[in-house]
């Protein structure tokens, strides 16, 4: 049995929590977000069949009492949010390593459902080679997301990931009309800012959260080791190495990571979007109501 952070009581934490829209919304009716126009008043607009998870406030009582059936009432001014999370499926996210594998399933898990009780929409894109894989098509309502869940927590963890064309090829991303999210280590030599530079375009609000293991933010390896590149083809692969670790090269390594996640910070920065490095040793609920909270991405 996979190791899984998912169950009723992590969900019932998160429902004090709501995604925060950045971007001015246009297209489809029936979220929360509420749309100002000058000289406009919230007018109704249309009905929509109740889904589980909905606020129960909005009911139609008088449709309920000629049909037998929940309606919601919409109005005009409100805005269903595309939330869009991209999940790098690539073998260094958690093929040898159960606790990352969950800790990746339980962030994107999260963003999801935040978007669903916002009566929002929800999707998840399982990036794999150049493709990224949408079993579940476009999530409204809690009942479709617990089916998603089941999805997301079989997730086979293997091979490489190229994180540019698996977004970019994406026919499903609106324009100007949600959120994006990136939930990856980065570890790849795709160019991940060419995928941000064409989100940006979209119009469309960006996060990128990095998940890294304690091993891969200060590795205390010493003396001559075997790396084997996780996403390497077999133990031949010229990505495997055999190497004599010393202090410096500890060193070295720990620079260059933080270079690198300053150049992820500094570049989404720049382009208008959020990014957060997360450790799998935070919990994940510290990190959900602290980090995320921190870039606003949340209230």
């Amino acid at each position: 049995m996979k190791l899984s952070y998912l169950n009723d009581g992590f969900f019932s934490r998160l429902e004090t929590l709501a995604l925060n829209l950045k971007t001015n919304l246009s297209g489809y009716f029936g979220g929360k977000h509420l749309v100002s126009t000058y000289g406009q008043t919230v007018e109704f607009s249309d009905f929509r069949e109740y889904q589980p998870g909905d606020d129960i406030r909005r009911i139609d009582w008088n449709l309920y009492s000629r049909f037998e059936k929940y309606f919601l009432k919409l109005f005009t001014d409100e805005r269903q949010m595309q939330v869009q999370i991209f999940i790098d499926c690539s073998a260094s996210m958690g093929k040898d390593n159960p606790k990352k594998a969950a800790y990746v399933v339980a962030t994107a898990a999260a963003l999801g459902f935040l978007a669903v009780q916002n009566m929002d929409k929800a999707s998840f894109y399982l990036m794999k080679g150049d493709n990224a894989e949408n079993e579940n098509g476009t999530i409204v309502g809690k009942n479709a997301f617990f089916r998603a869940v089941k999805t997301l927590e079989n997730i086979d963890f293997d091979g490489e990931t190229d994180i540019e064309k698996c977004v970019t090829n994406c026919r499903d991303t609106g324009t100007n009309n949600g959120l994006t999210v990136i939930v990856s280590d980065f570890f790849t030599d795709s160019n991940w800012k060419k995928a941000v530079d064409y989100l940006a375009y979209k119009k469309r609000q960006v996060l990128l959260v990095q998940v890294l293991t304690p091993e891969e933010i200060n590795p205390a390896y010493d003396g001559r080791v075997n790396l084997l590149d996780s996403e390497a083809v077999d133990a031949s692969d010229e990505k495997n190495m055999k190497v004599k670790i010393t202090r410096g090269m500890l060193q070295a390594y720990e620079e260059a990571l933080e270079e690198f996640r300053a150049d992820l910070k500094s570049f989404c920065s720049k382009r208008g979007a959020d990014f957060v490095s997360v450790n799998t040793e935070t919990p994940i609920e510290r990190m959900l109501f602290g980090e995320l909270l921190k870039v606003g991405i949340m209230e």
